[in-house]
């Protein structure tokens, strides 16, 4: 959208050369509603104020306004006071993007709650359950079900996207490149991978390291959140935003609330960058090893002398 000055929309008239496209008498009413639209965005994002007097103080002698702008102002007061009418009974508040809270037990029942998950779960329960797997198409490519791995009563469980070539070929959780920074990761908290659990949202690996389709994930996650269930982590850690995406059941990217706890049916949740996002962009190993020492505070590891990002 092409924006003009008040001056220039209320400067008195001259002759226009040919070559000069006149200016129309006021706005058409597809520009107006664009100019409405853009500023009720900006309000919803939490800019309410940017077109009135931002400092809250109006000078004693206020300059004279222009025709058009007045026009434009009132239609967007207008849209404003329809939009703050109160609503009728039974319906549900508008609730702004700023103020959404990645909270599980404010988003209504999640994949796989606990009135419908077996009783006395087990990791071997659930693998067998698991089977061999034809849920989705990413059997067809598969060359083995990649579950999980590590300490069935760890206090500490990573989630990550998916398997790849090497975890695929294995049968094991992040054993490739991503993997080896993942065990230096988990060796810098004083851990070994022994003493941790490490899975991912769907078992079997998506043609070429794609990321998971909707549903795909769909059909795999009910097994993620019976293992995270099983298991009764103290904390656990999303690799990415596909891990924290599904666990959170949100859209949002993972840089809304990297490095923040949040509560998860009882637990903290960490979201940070993937290893394998870390192999590309080695500078924000940094801001991960922030969020792990967040994590070795919460579980009561002491950071031993020698360590750091």
């Amino acid at each position: 959208m092409k924006w003009y000055g008040c001056a220039a929309l209320c400067a008195p008239r001259r002759s226009i050369a040919p070559t000069e496209t006149p200016m129309p008498e006021r706005f058409s009413d597809r520009i107006q509603q664009n100019l409405s639209d853009r500023l009720r965005f900006y309000e919803d994002i939490g800019i309410s104020t940017f077109y009135r007097d931002r400092a809250g103080v109006r000078p004693t002698e206020e300059p004279p306004t222009c025709p058009r702008v007045q026009e434009v102002a009132q239609r967007v007061d207008e849209s404003d006071s329809l939009r703050r009418e109160p609503k009728p009974a039974g319906t549900a508040p508008t609730i702004p993007a700023r103020k959404f809270e990645l909270r599980q037990a404010d988003s209504g029942p999640s994949l796989f709650e606990s009135s419908t998950k077996p009783e006395n779960d087990t990791l071997l329960n659930i693998r067998e359950d698991l089977g061999d797997c034809k849920r989705c198409r990413l059997h067809k490519t598969r060359h083995s079900i990649v579950f999980g791995d590590g300490n069935p009563k760890a206090q500490l469980v990573f989630v990550g996207e998916g398997p790849g070539a090497d975890e695929d070929a294995q049968g094991l959780p992040f054993v490739g490149r991503a993997g080896k920074l993942l065990t230096q990761m988990i060796e810098a908290m004083g851990l070994q991978r022994k003493d941790v659990y490490i899975c991912n949202v769907v078992k079997c690996r998506p043609p070429e390291n794609r990321q998971p389709e909707k549903d795909e994930v769909a059909e795999c996650s009910p097994f993620l959140f019976r293992q995270i269930d099983t298991i009764a982590p103290k904390v656990i850690v999303c690799l990415g935003s596909t891990a924290a995406q599904t666990i959170l059941q949100t859209n949002r990217g993972i840089s809304h609330f990297r490095g923040e706890w949040i509560e998860f049916r009882g637990r903290k949740l960490m979201a940070t960058y993937h290893p394998a996002y870390l192999l590309r962009n080695p500078a924000a190993k940094a801001e991960v090893w922030k969020d792990l020492q967040k994590v070795m505070a919460e579980l009561g590891l002491v950071l031993k002398r020698g360590k750091s990002s």
